[in-house]
C-alpha cells in the first residue's frame, strides 16, 4: 500500500477535496489521507510515498520533518531543500537569464542591522550606495517588497525617494526589493503542476480578495491565443528551471508583453471561496493526478524529489570539476590516433622480411669484427 499525505493548516476546502479525488481515482494500492505525525526520528522513514506540503513555510518543525522524510525516500511536493533556499530576488535573476521578461529590480539592504552584527560587519558595503543610479533605473512610482516572502505581506507602493525612506523605516531587518511598476492592461495567475499541467486564470490583484478571479481578459481572438501560448511557454520555463511541482506564476501584461511579477508561490491559494469553482475543480483534479503519478514512480530509499534544471546543471558542473583527495584530477593522457588499417596490414606483411634480412646480416657483422 502506498500512502499520499497532505500536510496543511487552516485551509479547509482544498485538502479534503484533494483526498477525496485521490481516493476516488487512484488505482488499487494507493490511498490519500491527512499527514499524521506522532514522532520524528532522524534517518527514519515516514509511512508516506508522497507528501503534498501546504504549510511548512510557516512551521519550521514541519520543514525539518519534511527534509528527513525526503532524505528517506518520500516524494515531497515541493522539494523542501530547494524551497528553503529559494527567494524572489534570485527568481528574478534566473528569469533574466532564461529570457523571461520581469520588472526592473534592485536589492535594498535592511533598515536595521541583523542581530549580532555591528558597523564593522558592513565594511564591504559602500555608504552612500548609488541611489541616484538605482532610482533612475527603476523610476517612480515603484513597489517595495521583501526579497523573500509572500502573501502580500510588507508590500508598499512608493511614490518618490522620500516616501520610500519613510516606508523603509517600518521594514526592520527585512531585506527589500525595489521594483519597477508595470502599468498593466491584463493580469494572469497561472497554476503549474508537475512541470506540465498549466492553467491560466484572469486575475485582478486590485480587487478585494474574493473577487480577484472574477474578471475577464481584454485581449481577444488571435492576439489572445498568441499571448496564452507565450505565457504557457514562460510558465514551463520558469518551473522547469526552479523545479517546483506545485506553483503559481503571475504575469502583468504591458503593451502585449507578459512580465513575470511573482513566481515563487509553492503553497498557492487553492481555496474554492477565492479561486472560484471552475479553477478549484481544475486544481483538485490535476493535483490528484500529479500525486498519483508521483506515488507510482516513487522508489523507497531513493531521492524522489524534483530538482530544477538550474540546480541540476550546477551539480553537474561541480561534478565535472571534482577535486579528488585534495588534488585536482590528473589530466587524461593524450590519445595518439590509431594507425590506419592499411598501414597496420603493410607492417604485418613486412615484419617477416625484415626479420630474415636481419638474420642474414648478423654473420657478416661478426666476421668484420674478427
Amino acid at each position: 500500500m502506498k500512502k499520499i499525505g497532505i500536510l496543511f493548516g487552516m485551509e479547509d476546502t482544498f485538502p479534503w477535496a484533494f483526498i477525496e479525488e485521490v481516493n476516488k481515482t487512484a488505482p488499487a494500492g494507493i490511498i490519500a489521507e491527512p499527514v499524521s505525525i506522532d514522532k520524528v526520528e532522524q534517518g527514519v522513514a515516514t509511512d508516506y510515498a508522497v507528501i503534498i506540503d501546504r504549510i511548512s513555510q510557516d512551521v519550521p518543525f514541519y520543514r525539518a520533518y519534511l527534509k528527513n522524510a525526503a532524505l528517506c525516500g518520500t516524494a515531497v511536493i515541493n522539494n523542501p531543500f530547494w524551497w528553503s533556499a529559494d527567494e524572489k530576488f534570485f527568481n528574478n535573476c534566473l528569469a533574466v537569464k532564461l529570457g523571461v521578461p520581469v520588472p526592473k529590480t534592485v536589492l535594498l539592504p535592511s533598515k536595521e542591522r541583523p542581530t549580532d552584527t555591528t558597523d564593522k560587519s558592513f565594511r564591504n558595503l559602500k555608504f552612500p550606495m548609488d541611489w541616484e543610479y538605482m532610482f533612475g533605473q527603476i523610476g517612480f512610482p515603484a513597489y517595495m517588497k521583501p526579497h523573500s516572502g509572500g502573501g502580500w505581506k510588507s508590500v508598499y507602493k512608493v511614490y518618490d525617494p522620500n516616501d520610500l525612506w519613510q516606508k523603509h523605516e517600518e521594514t526592520g531587518q527585512l531585506v527589500m526589493l525595489l521594483q519597477e511598476e508595470i502599468q498593466f492592461t491584463d493580469y494572469y495567475r497561472c497554476y503549474c503542476l508537475n512541470g506540465k499541467y498549466v492553467h491560466i486564470m484572469p486575475y485582478e490583484p486590485r480587487n478585494p480578495h474574493h473577487l480577484r478571479y472574477a474578471t475577464q481578459p481584454k485581449t481577444q481572438g488571435e492576439e489572445h491565443k498568441k499571448l496564452m501560448a507565450t505565457i504557457t511557454d514562460y510558465v514551463l520555463k520558469l518551473n522547469h528551471a526552479l523545479g517546483y511541482d506545485f506553483n503559481t506564476v503571475e504575469f502583468a501584461i504591458r503593451d502585449g508583453i507578459p512580465y513575470a511579477i511573482d513566481f515563487c508561490n509553492p503553497a498557492p491559494d487553492a481555496d474554492v471561496n477565492s479561486v472560484g469553482q471552475q479553477n478549484f475543480d481544475w486544481i483538485v483534479e490535476n493535483a490528484a493526478k500529479m500525486a498519483i503519478e508521483r506515488a507510482i514512480e516513487q522508489k523507497d530509499g531513493k531521492n524522489n524529489c524534483t530538482w530544477g534544471t538550474f540546480t541540476a546543471s550546477a551539480i553537474a558542473d561541480q561534478a565535472n570539476n571534482l577535486i579528488i583527495g585534495g588534488a585536482p584530477k590528473a589530466p587524461a593522457a593524450e590519445k595518439k590516433p590509431a594507425p590506419a588499417k592499411k598501414a597496420v596490414e603493410k607492417k604485418a606483411e613486412e615484419a617477416p622480411k625484415a626479420a630474415k634480412a636481419k638474420k642474414e646480416e648478423a654473420p657478416k657483422k661478426a666476421t668484420k669484427k674478427k
